[in-house]
């Protein structure tokens, strides 16, 4: 693997204060490929890590300074978008219900299972992987949509609400010929393949910038 993809493939950040625990969890996730950063020191961690990269991050809910549960709120309120992963050798059930409504992605006891673990990382890399393409696909589809003229947004507000291009001519006063014009210059710019892929992208999008109701 090259420095440049290594950079760019998922890291696990381990945060417990126990160097025995930390060490062993770090060379397990390291037998299925995924790249593990250490964390002795939670209030390093909160301050240092790469919030840009993709990956999951372990907290052990027990430790000095700041605990899982305490940080791991920090984080979501900081807008950290990691999957977040919870261990601890003194689950309770209140503590479980505490952890997932603060938004851990889970919450294991330990001595965790290994394979569960290695599962529970796994499912949290592809679902940060999915959650980062998400917003950027939503980036893209906001970039484009700022680029169509008025009268494309017009015609597009039309047609996710179902308008044929012979009631969309009548609705905007124009010839049907022009409404296919720009119906064609929207679909160009917005660069989608068909209508159906049109409404399930665009159609929240034309309908917060539609005028309100008279």
């Amino acid at each position: 693997m090259t420095a440049a993809n290594a950079d760019l493939s998922p890291l696990i950040h381990l945060v417990d204060d126990d160097d025995a625990v930390r060490n062993s969890l770090a060379l397990l996730i390291s037998t299925i490929g995924l790249r593990v950063q250490t964390w002795a020191d939670p209030l390093a961690f909160s301050t240092q890590f790469d919030r840009q990269g993709i990956g999951a991050v372990v907290l052990d809910v027990r430790m000095p300074g700041i605990g899982g549960l305490a940080l791991l709120a920090q984080l979501v309120e900081q807008g950290v978008d990691h999957p977040i992963v919870l261990l601890t050798g003194h689950g309770t059930v209140d503590m479980c219900r505490r952890a997932f409504k603060a938004g851990a992605a889970e919450f294991l006891e330990k001595p965790v299972d290994d394979e569960l673990l290695l599962e529970t990382l796994q499912a949290a890399v592809r679902q940060h992987v999915r959650a980062r393409q998400q917003r950027q696909a939503d980036r893209d589809a906001q970039q484009r949509f700022a680029e169509l003229s008025p009268r494309e947004r017009q015609v597009l507000a039309l047609i996710v609400q179902g308008l044929s291009n012979k009631d969309m001519a009548r609705v905007l006063e124009l010839s049907p010929r022009t409404v296919e014009v720009h119906r064609a210059n929207l679909f160009a710019k917005l660069q989608v393949p068909s209508l159906a892929h049109l409404v399930r992208r665009y159609a929240s999008l034309a309908e917060m910038d539609a005028p309100p109701a008279a």
